[in-house]
């Protein structure tokens, strides 16, 4: 039987990874900022499910959060860094609280659930953190560089930790999903003002993904419960079949230009 903590467990991935956890037998501490929209799963978890009210971007209430979850349960065996949101708008028009709070969600929020739960995976000598990230962490996509940013900075912040972890048993993975059939196009996204320059820009976005269906969240859910199955988790973790092939083309296409610049890198000593 594992334990679970999961910031952002209120609705969409979070609540299904939740929902997965806890009917594989495993214990589950969830967080939202309104804990009761949890309420019915905690009357049919028997127990295993506690939700803890979170803002993750408030430093000292994720540690001492985090300090009750580990209580609850005695362990902390996964920690899902879910809590995030989405934010549309060209760099030129997001303004700066806009900016500066999806990065305090997103990157600061991740980070600071990192920093208090790893005193506790050090001392047990094992545990999984999975930072919920986005193919969007991997590639720009125009109108939505912000939101890029913030993934991109979760990417390189994790990869370092993962480094830093691993001596003491505890594994780090970037789960990168493409888009699902969650609240991210709806409640959880947000829009900064429009500015008509940009709406040829929009219109070849809305264009190129006119076609794309959402993925079916559940299958999200399966898969991370099979990746904190495995012995030997990936550092980073695809989710989406079409997804899979453009972030792996806009890889080899990133190595051919580098590669078409060589001479150039390596005369620059």
């Amino acid at each position: 039987m594992r334990t679970w903590f999961i910031t952002g467990a209120g609705r969409g991935l979070g609540r299904l990874v939740a929902e997965h956890a806890l009917k594989a037998g495993d214990n589950v501490v969830g967080t939202a900022r309104r804990p009761e929209v949890l309420d019915d799963l905690v009357e049919t978890s028997d127990g295993r499910l506690v939700v803890l009210p979170l803002d993750v971007t408030d430093r000292a209430a994720v540690f001492a959060t985090v300090e009750k979850a580990a209580e609850a349960f005695g362990r902390l065996d996964v920690v899902v860094n879910n809590a995030g949101y989405g934010l549309m708008g060209a760099v030129e028009e997001v303004g700066e609280d806009d900016a500066r709070a999806i990065m305090e969600t997103n990157f600061f929020g991740a980070l600071w659930v990192s920093q208090a739960v790893l005193p506790v995976l050090r001392k047990q000598g094992a545990g999984r953190i999975l930072q919920m990230s986005s193919v969007s962490g991997l590639m720009g996509v125009p109108t939505m560089g912000l939101y890029n940013a913030s993934k991109f900075a979760l990417e390189g912040l994790s990869d370092a930790l993962a480094q830093e972890a691993e001596g003491f048993g505890v594994h780090v993975t970037l789960v990168e999903p493409r888009i699902y059939a969650t609240d991210f196009l709806g409640a959880s996204l947000k829009m900064s003002p429009m500015n008509p320059a940009y709406d040829p820009v929009r219109a070849a976005l809305m264009a190129k993904y006119a076609d794309g269906v959402p993925g079916d969240p559940v299958k999200v859910a399966e898969a991370v419960l099979e990746l904190v199955a495995s012995d030997a988790p990936p550092r980073r973790l695809l989710l989406g079949d079409g997804d899979f092939d453009v972030i792996v083309g806009l890889h080899q296409d990133r190595v051919a230009e580098w590669r078409s610049w060589e001479s150039v890198s390596r005369a620059a000593g």
